[in-house]
This record gives structure tokens, sequence and C-alpha cells, in this order.
């Protein structure tokens, strides 16, 4: 069940039976030379739509915009500042919850994000306690890439050159959904170089193509099925597991 093709009737029925929500979260950043645009946020959406349509789940409207900060060296890429996110999954969860939801469950797709997410709940559970009262739900926090099985299948299909941003792994689930936009470069060097990460002009002259340590041509729409279909199984499983966790009321 998707919450935007939903009606409220809808969702109030769900909430009779089941009070967990996948929200795919991501960011809109340049992922190389042949990486989408939306690639960190539509990873994320494109599993949590496949396991809505095999499993038994609610998905909620995808979070596209993250912290990119430093990929703000290239057309396309926007960014909300740490504080604003912050700010803004505050309010997603608030509103959730004051309709019942008890299990609201992040997937998300951009490393970069992870901090402000974890500061985020760390907020969200601060206000509830020090306002003296159960804070009457539980949020977690998952990447696509750490799901159960998910990664030890990218190594195997990518045995050298996967890296860290514009990895073909992530290039590949958007080939497999989206064939239509697959893009093709030739890439010098082939494994693209590694080192830190900073301000967005020192991100710029250290990955003159936007790649980290990846190799995208490796990439293929069968390879991203794959990685799809592994995803898709252990976000239902993980996602049965959160929901099976005590009441997060009172001493929970």
């Amino acid at each position: 069940m998707l919450l935007a093709l939903s009606t409220w009737q809808e969702v109030e029925a769900r909430l009779a039976r089941s009070k967990a929500i996948v929200v795919p979260i991501g960011s809109n950043e340049q992922h190389g030379p042949t990486g989408l645009l939306g690639t960190d946020w539509l990873c994320p959406e494109i599993i949590a739509h496949a396991a809505h349509a095999d499993g038994d789940l609610l998905v909620g409207p995808t979070f596209a915009v993250g912290m990119a900060q430093h990929h703000l060296g290239f057309p396309g890429s926007i960014s909300l500042r740490p504080s604003t996110m912050i700010a803004a999954i505050r309010d997603w969860t608030v509103s959730l919850a004051a309709h019942g939801f008890e299990r609201i469950y992040w997937l998300n797709g951009h490393g970069g994000n992870v901090a402000t997410i974890e500061a985020a709940f760390s907020e969200i559970y601060s206000e509830a306690s020090y306002m003296g009262r159960p804070r009457g739900y539980a949020l977690k926090l998952k990447n696509w890439w750490d799901l159960n099985g998910v990664g030890k299948l990218c190594v195997k299909l990518f045995r050298e050159g996967h890296g860290t941003h514009a990895t073909p792994s992530e290039i590949a689930v958007t080939q497999y959904a989206y064939p239509g936009a697959i893009k093709s470069a030739n890439y010098a060097p082939r494994i693209a170089p590694t080192g830190p990460i900073r301000e967005a002009a020192d991100f710029r002259a250290r990955y003159a193509d936007g790649r980290m340590g990846s190799d995208p041509a490796q990439a293929t729409p069968e390879k991203g099925g794959e990685i799809v279909a592994a995803a898709v199984a252990a976000l239902i499983a993980d996602l049965r597991a959160f929901e099976a966790e005590p009441s997060p009321g009172a001493g929970a």
C-alpha cells in the first residue's frame, strides 16, 4: 500500500491492523557521469515500492532531498542543512505518530544522511522525554545496502571498483528500474580515486567526475534486479521483526 495513492479512510483502516510505515529517504546529488541525480532517493524508493508489491506493508512518500553539501559543486545537486533536515524529519515523524503510527522505519539511500538522521532521532526522543510522557513510537534507520545479505551480494557482483560513491551497485539498481535512463561514458581512470569528504569546492577538485573509488561501468540492469530482489526479501523480514518488538510505550 502506498500512502500517496491511498485515501485517508484507507490509511485509517490500515492503522487498525498495522501501525508500521516505511519511509524511503535519500538525497538528490550528482553520481558521476552516468549516475542519475536521484540515485540516492530512487534506490530506497525502488526497493520499498517493490516490497510493497511483494508484501503487506505501507510505504510513505519519499524524503528526496538530504544532507549533500559536499556535492554542491556539481549542477543539479540539492542539499538541506543538517538543522533543516532534522526539523523536517521531526515534523514528518510527529505527523505520523499523531495518527497512531508506532513503528516508523526510515530506509536510507545516502551515507551522508546518517549522522543527521541519527541526530534527528535523538532530538525527537529527547522532546518526548523532557516533557515527561511516553514517546508512543519507535524509529529505525536502515541503509538499504546494510539489509541482510545485500552487502555480501554486492561484493560478489563487484569484486573490485565498488567504491563509496557512484557505486556500480546503486547505479545497477536504478538501471533495473529505469532502463530508459541508462547512460554511458568513458571513465578515466577506470576506478576513481578515494580520499576525504570536505566542502563542495574541495570535493569537486579531488573527484573531478564525481566518483569515489568506483567503477560504475560494471553496473547492469540484471545485476540491479538481483540486488533489488535480495533487498526486498530482507526489508520485509526486517520490518516484521521491528513490528514484533515490545510496544514503545512507557518504560520501553
